[in-house]
């Protein structure tokens, strides 16, 4: 009986532990996170503003934290290249239409998701390209590896000869691999009002904003939206090495300019 107790003991204050963390980490957050009047901003400033901020999501009682290095700004309107082109409004893209500070959360491939912030112009959202991991990063290993495991059609992940440590940098590199690390879904993070979910939000901590920023084209626009292919509506902050594709053009013309 005593053995059963100590472990009865050991479970309630492992409960109690988890529970005074998510206490402390939900007190917390109130000081740090991200109100409504920060997104309520237009697409491209929001874009830019969002670089540097912390993206947060609390899930399986781990807190994920990574930096906001890469945006990109999708206008909707005239925007050939927006889910929300010509004022287009569906049950799959409402969460651009919602509160500014949504997340929009979709899928790509069946099996890849990207992670998007909505902003105050209706149908305006901005993806989230990149992010440097600075907590949890260990976990973000691990559902890294859980994908690749799915991906090759088997989940033997005890077996050490299949296990692959991913450099820290290349964990968040990309709006798919960022969703992956972070346990980012359609699923638990589509439509979720970000100003008040306890579980996603974005934060702002004492990180410089003396960083310069690099305004460059999307990547991936299709020829539907051939017009709008060398619009400059990406933003990344200068020689960070978590960007997912640099442009040493602009990054040259932005040295001389400075």
């Amino acid at each position: 009986m005593s053995c059963l107790k100590r472990k009865l003991d050991l479970a309630i204050n492992a409960n109690k532990k988890r529970t005074d963390d998510n206490i402390k980490i939900v007190s917390e957050l109130h000081l740090t996170r991200l109100g409504r009047e920060h997104f309520n901003i237009s697409c491209d400033k929001l874009a830019k503003f969002l670089l540097g901020k912390v993206l947060v999501h609390q899930v399986e009682n781990v807190v994920l934290k990574g930096r906001i290095i890469e945006t990109e700004c999708y206008l909707g309107g005239d925007d050939k290249a927006s889910h929300s082109y010509n004022g287009r409004r569906t049950a799959a893209n409402e969460a651009m239409y919602m509160e500014p500070g949504t997340a929009y959360v979709y899928k790509i491939y069946g099996i890849y998701h990207c992670f998007n912030v909505s902003s105050i112009e209706s149908g305006g959202a901005v993806l989230v390209r990149a992010l440097e991991p600075i907590k949890g990063i260990d976990k973000m290993q691990e559902y890294r590896n859980v994908s690749r495991m799915k991906i090759i059609k088997t989940h033997e992940l005890c077996k050490v000869s299949r296990m692959k440590i991913i450099k820290t940098h290349e964990l968040c590199k990309g709006p798919s691999k960022l969703c992956i690390s972070m346990n980012i879904t359609k699923e638990n993070s589509n439509k979720v009002d970000m100003c008040k979910n306890n579980n996603l939000w974005i934060e702002a901590d004492d990180y410089s904003n003396s960083f310069q920023i690099v305004n460059t084209a999307r990547i991936g626009i299709g020829s539907t939206a051939e017009e709008w292919l060398h619009t400059p509506l990406r933003f990344y902050i200068k020689d960070n090495i978590h960007v997912s594709k640099r442009d040493r053009e602009k990054e040259e013309e932005l040295s001389v300019v400075n």
